[in-house]
């Protein structure tokens, strides 16, 4: 596999730690159906956390394909980013959404990391 096209660990937020410093900063971006926060690291990559509540999606099947949709999309977009950790959140609309438009709202939430 090229390694542009994974998704390897070094590119997850993984520690609680993390996702704390990215909270604690005052960058975000929100839309109808997604809310970003984001701040910069050290790493000198982009690295994705996903927080998808039971409040964006009761059932669990829903939470999970909102998650490999927003997964594949910073997969294939990872190298343009700058380095920063990014943690996706949802909103209710996101439910019922399929996947093409959820790709879309995502799309146009990544455009204001920059």
């Amino acid at each position: 596999m090229i390694p542009a096209q994974s998704f390897p660990r070094c590119a997850r937020l993984t520690e609680a730690a993390d996702y704390s410093r990215v909270f604690a900063g005052r960058h975000r971006s929100g839309g109808r159906v997604f809310l970003l926060k984001w701040t910069p690291n050290d790493t000198g990559r982009a690295r994705l956390g996903l927080a998808i509540s039971r409040k964006c999606a009761k059932q669990a099947v829903v939470r999970q394909r909102i998650k490999r949709v927003i997964r594949e999309s910073f997969r294939q977009r990872r190298l343009a980013f700058p380095a920063v950790d990014i943690v996706v959140m949802c909103r209710p609309d996101a439910a019922r959404l399929d996947k093409r438009r959820l790709r879309e709202a995502l799309e146009r939430q990544w455009q204001s990391i920059g």
